[in-house]
């Protein structure tokens, strides 16, 4: 099991930029891949990035590609999301969650999750 603890959320306007960034602790990190999802009020938890354990295999939702960039940093324990050009409808709580191993976009194959970091683009 590892620990998670999400960080960098905030307000930020249309056409900005935010730096989530995802802290792990009491496990072997870099035998983890590592997603962020998040979550709109009234909205199912939806898949955003995710990252395989050794950084190669990044995977992105269709409606952040080309803006959002996963990372890690496995010396430091730390995931990270580079999120540009910042839309409205980006505003939700994000989620960064490890699983053992195997990369994938599902909300279900991953169990460990940090508690969320609310992130507002105002218009």
């Amino acid at each position: 099991q590892v620990c998670l603890v999400e960080s960098g959320g905030g307000l930020a306007q249309a056409g900005g930029s935010l730096r989530l960034s995802c802290a792990a602790s009491g496990g072997t990190f870099s035998n983890y891949a590592v997603g962020w999802f998040r979550q709109a009020p009234g909205k199912e938890r939806e898949f955003v990035a995710a990252i395989s354990w050794s950084g190669g295999s990044t995977y992105y939702a269709d409606s952040v590609k080309g803006r959002f960039t996963i990372s890690r940093d496995n010396a430091n324990n730390t995931v990270y999301l580079r999120m540009n050009s910042l839309k409205p409808e980006d505003t939700a709580v994000y989620y960064c969650a490890a699983r053992a191993v195997k990369i994938t976009t599902m909300v279900n194959d991953y169990d460990n999750w940090g508690q969320g970091t609310q992130v507002t683009v105002s218009s």
